[in-house]
């Protein structure tokens, strides 16, 4: 058997990491900016990480929903407390996708509508609904096409307004993320996401706060939303949720009520996922990683607007995006080949930093020379 041929490969086999570096099957030192896309948010290889799960292993690494499991309602609390959302509920489940798609399901429970209001640019996940509220055509397949959902302009209060004013009764949820990762590092303004706070209020309907990417600290708040002073009513997370072990959640604000059955997963709240993520909190809490993602943050983005030939820099904390000019396109790949180090992308030429929120000041200047270096190797 043969694996399905749907990614592009670097040919690089990885073997090791430690901190906020990688090392391949040569042995060869790579510093890592991409984290295997915004997942490792405490580091390669952290010590209580990986005590946390040896010694959960050591217990019992599954058992389904239907026991008592207590390292769910740890992680509950926990959450509540660093994301200052005490009085919210947790639904646990495995993925982004999934996460997206029961928050969008709960919506349309709570008010019995069908309508969602998504945004150009935006990238949702590839499950059914989710992807259907992801702008990009290519990979919604036949049976995924729905007329429920709506894609407005990113950023446009006029067209956010009118929609609500002609279809306001039928809307069920706004979905956003608080930084577009896949459309390119786009940043939401504040007035943006208030104005999308507002008109929910409203009309009944459910503001859902994706996540996913942008949240778990890398902004520099927990969650970028969190910027404009705004509470969503349903918060949609996953990746640096586990510092790589599959496990994602939606925040459920207590206004909507559970009822028996109406959600479920079968991995999802596994013993295992929820030490890596208890181990994630305590470790963001003990190293203080949501001030120290600002921090490095401001400084890589504050040096960054110095360098000459590049269009744009956008982000928050540690989520960057450098737009470069097309005839630059062959940057990213050769950061990568040439000063080995590890970033993102998204069309159609941006590099994506989205490193560990540990990232040290000595990490940032070693970016900052080979991207220097990078630029002037170009006439």
């Amino acid at each position: 058997m043969k694996l399905f041929d749907v990614y592009p490969i670097n040919p690089i086999e990885i073997v090791k990491g430690v901190g906020s570096y990688v090392y391949d099957a040569t042995g060869r030192e790579y510093l890592d900016l991409y984290g295997g896309h915004a997942v490792i948010s405490i580091g390669h290889s952290h010590p209580h990480y990986i005590q946390r799960i040896t010694d959960q292993l050591n217990k019992i690494g599954f058992y389904s929903n239907s026991i008592e499991i207590p390292l769910q309602k740890q992680l509950a609390e926990l959450l509540g407390k660093v994301s200052d959302k005490k009085d919210y509920q947790l639904f646990l489940c495995n993925s982004g996708a999934e996460a997206n798609e029961n928050a969008l399901k709960l919506a349309s429970f709570y008010n019995g509508r069908k309508k969602v209001i998504a945004f150009k640019g935006a990238f949702h996940g590839r499950t059914s609904l989710a992807v259907s509220a992801t702008d990009n055509p290519k990979i919604i397949a036949p049976v995924n096409e729905t007329e429920n959902v709506i894609f407005l302009p990113f950023n446009d209060e006029d067209a956010l307004e009118k929609i609500f004013a002609e279809q306001g009764e039928a809307i069920s949820s706004v979905i956003i993320e608080g930084i577009q990762g896949v459309g390119g590092i786009r940043v939401a303004n504040h007035s943006f996401l208030q104005k999308i706070r507002s008109l929910t209020e409203q009309y009944n309907a459910i503001f859902i706060a994706d996540s996913v990417q942008c949240g778990y600290g890398r902004s520099g708040k927990f969650y970028s939303h969190d910027h404009a002073n705004v509470q969503a009513d349903i918060y949609s997370m996953a990746k640096g949720m586990g510092n790589g072990f599959p496990i994602g959640a939606i925040s459920i604000s207590p206004k909507i009520k559970p009822w028996f059955g109406e959600l479920g997963t079968t991995f999802g709240g596994n013993h295992l996922a929820c030490v890596a993520a208890l181990a994630v909190l305590e470790t963001m809490e003990k190293e203080q990683l949501v001030q120290n993602a600002l921090q490095i943050g401001r400084y890589l983005m504050s040096e960054l607007k110095g360098f000459d030939k590049i269009k744009e820099i956008r982000g928050e904390g540690l989520m960057i995006g450098i737009e470069l000019p097309e005839e630059l396109n062959q940057v990213k790949k050769d950061l990568l080949f040439k000063n080995h180090i590890f970033t993102g992308e998204a069309k159609p030429n941006v590099i994506r930093l989205l490193p560990a929120l540990n990232l040290g000041k000595k990490e940032a200047d070693r970016f900052l020379e080979a991207l220097s270096e990078r630029l002037r190797s170009y006439k």
